[in-house]
Parts: structure tokens; sequence; C-alpha cells
């Protein structure tokens, strides 16, 4: 989605600066901050301009089905404070719901690029402006004093922090990496656990072969040699061809063992979890896609298989992969990606029985697909020039609605 500065009446930042002159001093929330690394990038802002607290906690989310209505009202008082919020990502959803209690909000300043949990209509219909940070970095040429990032492009090795995940996530099962760390740090000290899975020639089935679909199969491809098989809903062999093309590869021909078969093959649903050695989920969250692979695909994936999400949680119902992974009925699997976050303590997937007595390894991490240093920085940097931009009355910049 392209951002682009949107040029704001005269007569409503007019009103806007008035507003401001004349209510008590504004605050801002920031949220979700788990490793506390926001801070700094606000401390140029005088105390007497703007008050800012820090959480590096997540409360429920408010329109989770779990969500009970004390656990709602302990976010509506968190938040109900403050007239700016600076959100990470989607960790806290603000449906319409929970924007309607929240009467002191003017300003909700997001980061990335998806925000299916933020009702723009309903921060419009309450005079909430909404602005993103889609990491490009600060317009202004302030300099910062973190290192630039390289801009890559995708054809010559450049690669979306979450490719970079996914890839870490299926080496680390392929190779027993977690497992046999653990087998060598452990009470009985041991050595090798168990045969590592070699990539080369095996098949990768890609579910969503969008950005960084695309990402993770161009790398299985030029990297392993590995057949890359793929599926959505609407996918067709002619838009896998464009797409193999747009990474640098030909459309037809790059898998050496068989050159004359397309690069990125479009096949069934049923092929791909059957056909596959690796799957690996790129596909956006909705209700249509929520639970897309249950205990049918995988049921059709085979014994040495792995799964791999650095998606979005609910992809994959939950209940079905537990009850695959305590069967043993794949080898592996990695999860990037829960339906709650943080995972709560008393989650299943929180133990160290995976990989012992028949069950499957499975490798869990915190949502690490986009916590890298570069971008989280990027993002809090160009937050804050929104944010400056705003206590100045100016037009803010990236404006979601």
């Amino acid at each position: 989605m392209a951002y682009r500065s949107r040029p704001i009446r005269t007569r409503y930042w007019a009103t806007c600066t008035r507003s401001l002159a004349t209510q008590a001093q504004p605050s801002m929330a920031i949220l979700d901050d788990y490793l506390d690394i926001a801070k700094p990038h606000f401390n140029h802002i005088p105390a007497s301009q703007l008050s800012i607290t820090a959480f590096n906690d997540s409360l429920p989310a408010f329109n989770h089905p779990r969500t009970t209505a004390s656990d709602q009202q302990a976010l509506i008082d968190r938040l109900k404070p403050f007239t700016v919020i600076s959100s990470m990502r989607e960790r806290t959803p603000f449906p319409g719901a929970l924007l309607r209690q929240l009467p002191n909000l003017k300003l909700l300043l997001a980061t990335g690029t998806q925000f299916e949990t933020f009702d723009l209509a309903a921060a419009s219909e309450l005079g909430i402006s909404v602005a993103a940070a889609p990491g490009r970095g600060r317009t202004d040429a302030k300099a910062s004093d973190r290192p630039a990032r390289p801009k890559l492009d995708i054809k010559k090795g450049g690669s979306h922090p979450t490719t970079q995940h996914a890839w870490a996530l299926i080496l680390a099962l392929a190779r027993n990496v977690a497992f046999d760390d653990a087998v060598i740090k452990g009470p009985a000290k041991g050595w090798q656990s168990q045969l590592a899975l070699g990539l080369t020639g095996t098949t990768l089935g890609v579910v969503g072969l969008g950005r960084l679909g695309a990402a993770v199969a161009r790398i299985g491809s030029l990297a392993w040699g590995m057949r890359v098989v793929c599926w959505s809903e609407n996918l067709t062999q002619e838009k896998a061809d464009r797409k193999a093309e747009e990474m640098g590869l030909p459309a037809y021909g790059g898998n050496p063992l068989d050159p004359e078969a397309p690069t990125f093959a479009a096949v069934s649903k049923d092929e791909l979890f059957s056909m596959a050695d690796v799957v690996s989920l790129h596909y956006v969250l909705s209700e249509r896609s929520r639970g897309i692979v249950g205990a049918k695909e995988l049921a059709q994936m085979k014994p040495s298989a792995l799964l791999v999400n650095t998606s979005r949680g609910p992809l994959i119902d939950d209940a079905a992969l537990y009850d695959a992974l305590e069967k043993g009925r794949i080898r592996g699997a990695a999860l990037d990606v829960f339906d709650i976050e943080p995972l709560p303590a008393e989650s299943p997937w929180r133990s160290t029985v995976w990989g012992t007595e028949g069950r499957s390894n499975l490798i869990i991490t915190p949502h690490m697909g986009y916590v890298e240093d570069g971008i989280m920085h990027t993002w809090y940097e160009e937050t804050a020039e929104n944010l400056e931009r705003w206590l100045r009355g100016e037009p803010l910049l990236h404006r979601l609605n």
C-alpha cells in the first residue's frame, strides 16, 4: 500500500492548534514496547509540551473472543487518559468499540503497513487522526545517530526481516539446531539427537506468493535448488511466472532438476500439502483465511515434512496442529506467531516435551519476524517526526484516514 502526505484543510489545523493551546497538556502512551527501545526517540521533546508514558507489556486484545469484560475495562482504563498513542504494529488492535471509549484520543500513530485491526472509519468519525510509519525513514533529513539501513533490491539479495526469520526457522528445524542445543546443555549432557534433514533438491511449498512468500521461494530456489510449489486462492501459473521474474528468476527452468518446469509452480492446495517437504505460510489473515491450515491439510503432509508460520497465528487451527504434533504426524513445526500474543504462560506450546516420546519437534519464537534493529528504530524515528509535526500544528505524513 502506498502512503503519501495529505494536505489537511487550514481551518481544521487552525482549530486543532487552538484546541491544543487551550486544553490540558497533551500526553502520549507508547504501547507494547517490549524491549524498551522507544523513549530515546522522543527525549528531545520538552516535557512541558508532552508527557510520555511507555508500557512494556501488553493487555489482552479488546475484541478477542477470549478477552473478558474486566480485561476490556483494564485496557480502556490504561488508554483513556492519553491524547496521543504510539502503537507497534498490530500488538494492540484498535476496533471502533475501543476507540469510542477513548474520548481524549486525538492522534493514533501506527507502524508498519498492515492495519486490518484498526477501524479507520470509526477513527475518522471520532476525529482521531491516524498516521503510519512505513519504514522509509525521516523525511526532514534530520541526522540519526544510528547507521543508515541499506536499501537493497530484492533481486540483488535485499529482503524483508521476516524473510530472514522464516529461513532461520526452516534451517533450525531441518538441522535440529534448537533440539541439539537443549540436549548438549541439558542435565544428560548429551550429544547428537537425530539426523538432520538436507534441503537440496527437496520441495518448498509456499502458501501465499506475495512479496514475502516470493522472497522465501527465491532463496529456496537459488540456495538449495529446491523445487518451489505455490498456492493461494487466486494464484494462476501466469501470476506465478510474473512473480518469479520480479524476483530476478526465469519463469521456467529455475530448478536444475527439472529445467522444463516453472520456477514457481502454481498448484492446488491439496497438491501443495501432499508434495512439500517444507511448507511456509505467507498469507494475509482474513475471516476467509482463518484456519486455512487444519486437520485435513496436516494429514496430507508427509511424515518427514516441516511446517513454518511467520505470518499470522490464526491461519492454523491450533487444536488440529497440537493434535498432529502430539502424535508425531509430521517431523516438526516452527511458529513465530500465535492467536494470542504475548503467548499465555499456560499455553501448551510453552513446553519442553516437544520432540520427545514420539512427539514432533517444535520451535517457537516470540513474533520476531519484524523485530530487527534497523526497522524498529526507523519506525520510531518516523513516529517522532509525525509527533513533532502534530505538536507544531503541521500536516501529518503518511495519513491513513
